[in-house]
């Protein structure tokens, strides 16, 4: 169908929602709202050209990808309630100020930070990493630009390259996993290419970080109770959820979900805690405040409804987009066209390359599902190939993963394109 004017349309759609999210820096309209719009017309012109075919089945196709869809929400809902818990329970922050409160000079926290990120990446994700170890190296590099500048590019490439030898460290490794193309255990077979895919550009980019006096520490951050616990739990959910797919074949998010329902009961018990610490302190004190209605103190009791609020909505609304968008052009015959023009013509070797190449320019996201709905008949040694070169392809610019665009709107300026930029042929000697 990919001659007709309705598959031809769906294309032309798709191109311009995309245009959108590029240029969301720009036109500050959140990259969800174009794409679940153009998911929906897509599929409309779907089924208006398989009908117009004498084709059945089109809303079979569409149920199957709102089914993959779901686990995959499901899954990133479970793990973001996870880490903003970790958030406001002070744990990340608390970690920061360690760092900071070392006096560590800035080469020193350099490498500090990177081998930090690409360890947490793996399991916190990149995007997460990012911003905690961002964190990190504004507060140290207060004051000097060229710091912030150079930390913030070597921390974008540690995330990505950590988070591509471990199904949690990216969305891209969990839809490879979901799909059973790797397996867990396989996922660290690409443990040596990331580390090198980190350790190239860093080693570089070591020899140009400014000396300056270490940070002073103001204020130590304190750890809320529970938040140790609940880190041991987020351990525990982890654990239960890839023993649970191994050995039982069940879903990842049916694990995930598990441990979330779990953190909710541990909540519950937190909230109590609380509640009643703050009674107890209201009747020591005798203040008989009256707070109006609709107030909301800084430091309210535990609910892990507002951790689930604060998950990256705009995110996942977008993953729902370019899933569905992507699947109706499948539907349509563009990605068996594509995987002709590509792996089989190119060669898995070229193709896989290429990819990763493709992951900074527009999002590994889309790109690695497209991969995986073409399935094109590889090895298995390309498989895995492709999973790194899509994690860590998107560490060549700025607009190519989460961990960069993440960066940006946290370091005000410091770290940009342009800034990032400077460093690309460093990340691609990594890549290569």
């Amino acid at each position: 169908l990919v001659g007709t004017g309705f598959a031809i349309a769906a294309l032309l759609g798709f191109v311009i929602a995309y245009a959108f999210v590029i240029a969301e820096e720009f036109t500050h309209l959140r990259k969800s709202k174009a794409m679940v719009v153009m998911a929906g017309v897509i599929w409309v012109l779907v089924a208006i050209a398989y009908a117009r075919a004498g084709i059945p089945g089109a809303a079979d196709l569409l149920k199957e990808q709102i089914g993959g869809y779901a686990e995959l929400l499901l899954f990133l809902l479970a793990a973001m309630t996870y880490v903003n818990t970790l958030q406001e329970r002070g744990v990340f922050n608390a970690i920061r100020d360690w760092l900071i409160g070392r006096g560590f000079r800035p080469r020193a926290l350099f490498w500090i930070s990177g081998v930090l990120a690409f360890f947490l990446s793996s399991s916190l994700d990149n995007l997460t990493t990012a911003l905690v170890m961002g964190a990190v190296v504004v507060a140290v590099g207060a004051g000097n630009p060229r710091f912030i500048a150079i930390g913030c590019v070597n921390i974008v490439v540690a995330a990505n390259a950590g988070g591509a030898f471990s199904p949690f460290g990216d969305v891209t490794t969990l839809m490879v996993w979901q799909q059973g193309v790797v397996t867990f255990q396989e996922f660290f077979v690409l443990f040596v290419p990331s580390l090198v895919n980190w350790l190239v550009p860093a080693i570089i980019m070591s020899f140009a970080v400014p000396d300056a006096e270490p940070a002073v520490l103001q204020r130590r951050a304190v750890v809320k109770p529970g938040g140790y616990v609940v880190a041991g739990l987020f351990a525990l959910t982890i654990a239960m959820t890839v023993s649970m797919h191994n050995f039982l074949h069940l879903p990842p998010a049916l694990g995930m979900m598990t441990g979330i329902g779990v953190l909710s009961i541990y909540g519950f018990v937190l909230r109590r805690q609380e509640l009643g610490a703050q009674r107890s302190s209201l009747a020591a004190g005798d203040m008989a405040v009256q707070v109006p209605e609709g107030f909301k103190p800084a430091n309210r009791p535990f609910d892990i409804f507002i951790s689930m609020k604060r998950v990256e909505w705009d995110t996942l609304m977008f993953f729902y987009g370019v899933v569905l968008s992507v699947g109706g052009l499948g539907a349509l015959g563009y990605l068996r066209l594509l995987a002709e023009s590509t792996y089989a013509d190119l060669g898995p070797l070229t193709a896989n390359v290429l990819v990763g190449i493709a992951s900074a320019i527009v999002d590994n996201i889309p790109v690695m599902f497209a991969v995986l709905s073409m399935n094109p008949d590889m090895s298995h040694g390309h498989w895995l190939l492709v999973t790194l070169t899509a994690g860590v392809g998107g560490s060549l610019l700025s607009i190519g993963s989460a961990a960069g665009g993440a960066r940006k709107r946290q370091a005000r300026g410091n770290y940009t394109c342009f800034g990032h930029l400077r460093w690309s042929w460093a990340s691609a000697l990594g890549y290569a």
